[in-house]
C-alpha cells in the first residue's frame, strides 16, 4: 500500500450526480513517499495539509486513504 503526506485537500459538498449519496466527502492530493503525487479520497477522520496518510483500498480505480494516527 502507498503512503505519503497531504499536499492539499478539499471537501466536496456539491458532488456530481454519480456521487451525491457520498457528499460531503474529502479529496486530497497526496505527496507519495515513493515520489510523485496522487489524487484520492479520504476515509474516516478529515485530514489537513501535512498529515500522514496510508492507502487502505481502491474502488473503481480511485485510491482511498486514511489518516495515520501518531502515537
Amino acid at each position: 500500500m502507498r503512503s505519503g503526506s497531504i499536499y492539499t485537500e478539499t471537501v466536496i459538498y456539491s458532488a456530481p450526480e454519480a456521487f451525491t449519496k457520498d457528499a460531503p466527502y474529502q479529496t486530497a492530493i497526496v505527496s507519495l513517499d515513493a515520489g510523485g503525487r496522487l489524487t484520492g479520497r479520504i476515509l474516516g477522520e478529515r485530514v489537513s495539509i501535512g498529515d500522514r496518510v496510508i492507502e487502505v483500498e481502491e474502488k473503481g480505480g480511485v485510491p482511498f486513504f486514511r489518516k495515520v494516527q501518531e502515537p
